[in-house]
């Protein structure tokens, strides 16, 4: 159907077209020096030491994993309140996800008191989610990974370009995981970026992304190698250049789409308290520099979520639902209750939860649509 305000769109311009067109007529499509000059950029923008671009989010967070050492016998743990990616790149390992409560309605990320009341002889590391581009206490989630000597893995997929104290969100832990997916504030379609401070790490997930090689078919074509050695059994999570050109030029966008994303969001807080106060919007705690990637609020307690969020698609508003909680997931019912913690804030905020449209090109007057839709769909309600 067309949609009177989509839930997101892409920020595409002339200067992307002309970066891919650039690599089409190079002749070189795969990873090449296109993704290297998208590699050190990143690095740059986020000051990690290491960046290494990906095929999508998801075979980033299960390099981490590797890299990690997590495997059998181990666990993870992580909040419910994410995308499935999350405890999947777990399970690909082998390890077992543990799923811990977030913070509260209110702050919608990982507690560390639940994570640190979920610490097994088991427990390998911990995988913090900045759930719509927003910090998880990463001090806190430290201090306790030193405690008991955990890896911490950043699922970052909402955090492009978000930050805590001045530091960008993903170079906290150990290893941090971006996404490029289409509907993110960097997409390249698909896509994803690993960053560590680690040479370790970024060496055992620079062999694993392709195939386990000690030498890519780049530094053959540019002469540096004749050969390979296999090392490890590793994966095709390589990134090709058409996309790496579109994540260069999207990566030039981000602190101006930010920024309106910013505008956006305290537009709708403003107008969402005016109009519509039954509804509550988490986050109003200013503990970070967000990203503003999505836009959740809360429907008033006891609200029929799907008549709501079928009343707005009827006025032309689209929504969604971040997240479904994954271990209510059937694949995901047998790991929980193997290993069952109270989840009552996530259970509370996944139940109200809806998220409204935002993205950067959207303009105030599509906002204040949005927010008379929610109105009055609350009103028939």
């Amino acid at each position: 159907m067309e949609w009177r305000v989509p839930l997101a769109d892409v920020n595409l311009g002339p200067e992307e077209l002309e970066a891919v067109s650039a690599v089409i007529r190079s002749g070189w499509l795969t990873m090449g020096a296109v993704t290297q000059a998208f590699e050190q950029e990143y690095a740059q923008f986020t000051r990690g030491a290491y960046a290494l671009a990906i095929t999508n989010a998801t075979a980033a967070l299960h390099l981490a994993c590797l890299a990690l050492g997590i495997g059998p016998g181990d666990e993870v743990i992580l909040p419910s309140l994410t995308f499935v990616a999350s405890a999947n790149a777990v399970g690909y390992t082998g390890a077992l996800p543990v799923f811990a409560d977030i913070e509260s309605p209110d702050w919608l990320c990982l507690s560390p008191a639940a994570v640190e009341a979920a610490i097994t002889e088991k427990t390998k590391a911990i995988m913090v989610v900045h759930y719509a581009g927003y910090a998880c206490d990463m001090p806190a989630i430290l201090e306790i990974a030193r405690k008991h000597r955990l890896g911490v893995i950043e699922d970052a997929a909402h955090a492009v370009g978000a930050s805590l104290n001045g530091k960008a969100l993903g170079t906290w832990g150990n290893v941090g995981c971006f996404s490029f997916f289409g509907n993110k504030n960097l997409t390249t379609g698909e896509g994803g970026m690993l960053v560590t401070d680690s040479p370790e790490i970024a060496e055992k997930a620079r062999i694993l992304r392709s195939h386990g090689m000690t030498t890519l078919t780049w530094d053959r074509f540019k002469g540096h190698a004749s050969t390979y050695d296999v090392v490890a059994q590793g994966y095709n999570y390589r990134m090709d250049e058409l996309r790496s050109a579109l994540g260069r030029e999207q990566l030039k966008r981000i602190p101006s789409g930010n920024a309106r994303r910013a505008e956006l969001t305290a537009l709708y807080r403003r107008l969402l308290a005016q109009q519509v106060p039954a509804v509550s919007v988490p986050f109003q705690e200013e503990r970070c520099q967000s990203s503003f990637h999505i836009m959740p609020v809360l429907l008033p307690p006891g609200a029929d979520k799907p008549a709501f969020m079928e009343k707005m698609k009827a006025q032309g508003i689209q929504t969604s639902w971040h997240y479904p909680p994954v271990h209510r997931f059937s694949v995901y019912r047998q790991a929980y209750s193997a290993r069952p913690t109270p989840l009552p804030a996530t259970e509370e905020a996944a139940a109200r939860e809806v998220t409204l449209p935002l993205y950067p090109t959207m303009s105030d007057e599509q906002v204040m649509w949005v927010v008379e839709a929610a109105r009055a769909a609350l009103q028939a309600d």
